[in-house]
């Protein structure tokens, strides 16, 4: 299977996607936790259907030292006992920001209190970025039908 597109091969996308693959190493050096990160990057892939950032950020999480054990259990968090507060308040945020055409009108204020108790303003910053990232980084590849399973940790770093 082959990607419809390859943005990097276009004179224009490609610097487009420069900036844009910029965009998420700079979201990755700030102070919202590592691990919270590839958890929210996972939870929001599984929810728009990517399956090459599926790929890539459950092998990225492994590298890191995230347990198989928690990567299974993402896409059921609400039920799983091994999340941290902090981790469910950031997932339970990722599942609203992400679901906006659902009908919830986005991020709900309990969602963001909640969210508030675990994180500075400068770490919810980065959440609600890192959640649109995603989200936009789902959405490109799911246009180009990037195929999954290729994806190398620190392959893009």
């Amino acid at each position: 299977m082959d990607a419809r597109l390859n943005y990097f091969g276009s004179p224009t996308a490609g610097k487009a996607i420069k900036h844009v693959m910029s965009a998420g190493r700079t979201l990755k050096e700030s102070s919202l936790p590592a691990a919270t990160q590839e958890l929210v990057a996972l939870r929001v892939s599984q929810i728009n259907g990517c399956a090459a950032c599926v790929d890539m950020h459950t092998k990225e999480a492994a590298a890191a030292g995230e347990t198989a054990v928690r990567l299974h259990l993402v896409a059921v968090w609400r039920e799983a006992a091994v999340f941290t507060a902090a981790e469910r308040a950031a997932l339970e945020f990722a599942e609203e920001a992400t679901r906006v055409a659902d009908g919830a009108g986005g991020v709900g204020d309990a969602v963001w209190a909640r969210a508030a108790e675990h994180y500075d303003e400068e770490q919810l910053t980065a959440l609600a970025l890192h959640i649109s990232f995603m989200n936009m980084a789902n959405r490109l590849n799911i246009i180009a039908r990037q195929p999954a399973g290729a994806y190398e940790p620190g392959q893009f770093h």
